[in-house]
C-alpha cells in the first residue's frame, strides 16, 4: 500500500530485547491505518496485506498427509497475527500453538493495537502462545504436530536477525522433521523464492518439495516453501 511522503510513521512502542530492537509503528488513520513491525532497523512486516500469511496456513493444511481428521498446528512467529487469526477461523484444527520469542510482540497482541487482529483467536481454547525461542521449543518439546508453519524473519536467504539463519540449517530442518508426525508438512514463508532452500529440504529427507507464489502489488512475489515428512 503506497503512502504519501508526508504520511510519516508514528512510533507506538520501541523495545530493546535479547535479540535487538523491535518497534511497532503506525501509518495512516482510521480505516487506512497500517501497523508495521521493524526489527533491528529493518522492515519486517505490516498489516497492509495478509494474503501470504493466510496462504501459509491454507497450503500447509492442504498438504497434510498424516491422516489425522483434526490436525495440530505449530506456527513459528506471531508477527502481526494474520496466520494465527486465519488458523483459528478454521474449525478443522484441533490445536494451534504459536511460538514467539519477542515479549513486545506478544504484548502488542494481548493488550495493544494488534489485538484487533488476534483478539478473537487468543480467546479460542484451541490456541496458545508460547513465549520461547522456536529452536529451543523444537529441541525440547514432546508434542507432535501435523503442520509446522514458519514465518520467521524474511525467509531463508534474507534474515534481519543474524541467528535466525540457524532455523534453515540442515540440523534444524532435521529437528523440524522430528516434531512432525509421518506425513506432516513443513511450510516456510519467504519474501523471495529460494532454489537453494528447496535443495536443502530435499537433502534433509523431505518429500513433495514445492513452492507456491503469492503475487502482490509490490515487486517479487512472496512464496511458501512446502515439504512433507515421509510416512
Amino acid at each position: 500500500m503506497p503512502f504519501p511522503a508526508a504520511d510519516a510513521p508514528v512510533t507506538l512502542d520501541r523495545r530493546e530485547g535479547p535479540f535487538g530492537e523491535v518497534v511497532l509503528r503506525r501509518r495512516g488513520e482510521g480505516e487506512e491505518k497500517v501497523y508495521e513491525i521493524i526489527a533491528n532497523g529493518c522492515f519486517l512486516m505490516d498489516t497492509s496485506d495478509g494474503r501470504s500469511e493466510r496462504l501459509l496456513v491454507d497450503a500447509a493444511y492442504r498438504t497434510i498427509r498424516t491422516g489425522n481428521v483434526a490436525p495440530r498446528l505449530l506456527i513459528g512467529g506471531l508477527g502481526v497475527g494474520f496466520s494465527l487469526a486465519h488458523a483459528a477461523a478454521m474449525p478443522s484444527w484441533r490445536r494451534i500453538a504459536v511460538v514467539e520469542r519477542e515479549e513486545a510482540i506478544i504484548d502488542w497482541h494481548r493488550g495493544g493495537p494488534l489485538a484487533a487482529i488476534s483478539g478473537e483467536a487468543l480467546g479460542d481454547p484451541r490456541c496458545v502462545i508460547l513465549h520461547t525461542d522456536l529452536v529451543s521449543h523444537i529441541a525440547s518439546t514432546a508434542d507432535r504436530y501435523d503442520a509446522l508453519c514458519l514465518d520467521i524473519d524474511n525467509g531463508p536467504d534474507w534474515t534481519v536477525t543474524e541467528d535466525n539463519g540457524e532455523l534453515y540449517s540442515p540440523a534444524e530442518l532435521a529437528a523440524c522433521q522430528a516434531v512432525l508426525d509421518p506425513g506432516g508438512v513443513l511450510a516456510v514463508w519467504s519474501a523471495q523464492p529460494s532454489a537453494a532452500f528447496e535443495d536443502a529440504l530435499r537433502n534433509a529427507g523431505f518429500t513433495g518439495v514445492r513452492t507456491e507464489e503469492i503475487h502482490l502489488a509490490r515487486g517479487v512475489p512472496d512464496v511458501v516453501h512446502l515439504a512433507v515428512r515421509p510416512a
